[in-house]
């Protein structure tokens, strides 16, 4: 896939967007803040959907305080619980009459091996599973929004990534928090690119993109070794420059379905928002596929798009 795209692409190059409404997954701290920042600045309607409402509350204060020209507001998502997930995108439904973003941004890396409500491993159940069946019950009211875009952030880990359907939630095979954060990536990025696939093959106008924020130094490495909590705020970016590949993934109307964009500069880790290297491991269609399936599986959420032609599964 060729992007033609500028070299520099800054905060200043995102378009207006006034008069649009946006959701933001996990938008109380790190690049979600910045990017929902970003966004109410920019004039749009960021709806910051998170599990802890006293952070996303005071996340809303600080940028109501930028006066900015849009709004702001927080709602109470919890992606580990695909019954609060349902909760949060019937309220979206019943309340917003359109949804023309919606970045899956929120995450969790190298945690212990921990469970959702509904037993899965917690690094794919709420990295993956949660976007997958947040985006499976707003699709809907972004199908009907002309020019929606579905922007998923993945991470350089899913080069590391890989999709074990024998157990998917480690449930037989010792524990790896790098493993487990890598196949929950990988998975994203597979999710972006097999829902591009499938809105293409329906000729339906949503676009489906995915970012990745290089090496930016944010609360999310809490759980990593020491040794990379003590320099990370050396070597990684600010998250204000992290968070510019999800602005440019949610909001340049010259990226196209299936792009994919990332830090320009060492091997992606720094630098301007430019398209990124997708793995082949990424691009591989029959798993692509089977991962949908088993995941429609996990969540109960189907949607409403056939297996492109010529694609098993």
């Amino acid at each position: 896939m060729e992007v033609v795209g500028l070299s520099s692409w800054t905060l200043h190059d995102v378009p207006d967007q006034r008069g649009r409404s946006m959701i933001i997954t996990g938008g109380n701290t790190g690049l979600g803040f910045q990017a929902a920042s970003m966004l109410a600045d920019k004039g749009a309607d960021v709806l910051i959907a998170c599990r802890d409402t006293v952070k996303a509350a005071a996340a809303v204060d600080r940028i109501r305080a930028r006066r900015p020209r849009g709004t702001v507001r927080a709602g109470f998502l919890d992606l580990a619980d695909l019954d609060s997930v349902e909760a949060f995108a019937r309220e979206v439904l019943a309340g917003q009459e359109r949804l023309d973003v919606l970045v899956n941004n929120a995450g969790v890396m190298w945690t212990p091996l921990t469970r959702t409500k509904q037993g899965f491993e917690l690094q794919f159940g709420t990295n993956h599973l949660g976007h997958f069946a947040l985006t499976g019950h707003l699709l809907p009211l972004l199908l009907r929004t002309p020019d929606a875009r579905v922007t998923t952030v993945t991470s350089l880990a899913q080069t590391q990534g890989r999709i074990d359907f024998d157990d998917l939630n480690w449930s037989t095979r010792p524990y790896s928090t790098a493993a487990a954060y890598g196949q929950s990536k990988l998975a994203n990025m597979m999710f972006t690119l097999e829902l591009d696939r499938r809105l293409r093959a329906a000729t339906l106008a949503l676009t489906a993109t995915a970012s990745h924020p290089g090496w930016t130094s944010t609360e999310l490495t809490r759980n990593s070794p020491a040794f990379l909590q003590r320099v990370s705020p050396w070597f990684g970016m600010r998250p204000d420059k992290g968070a510019l590949t999800t602005m440019r993934a949610a909001t340049d109307p010259a990226a196209p379905g299936g792009s994919y964009w990332g830090p320009r500069r060492f091997f992606e880790t720094k630098g301007h928002p430019s398209p990124g290297r997708i793995i082949r491991r990424a691009r591989d269609t029959t798993v692509a596929a089977r991962l949908w399936e088993e995941s429609t599986r996990l969540t109960g959420v189907r949607y409403p798009l056939a297996t492109p032609t010529g694609q098993a599964g």
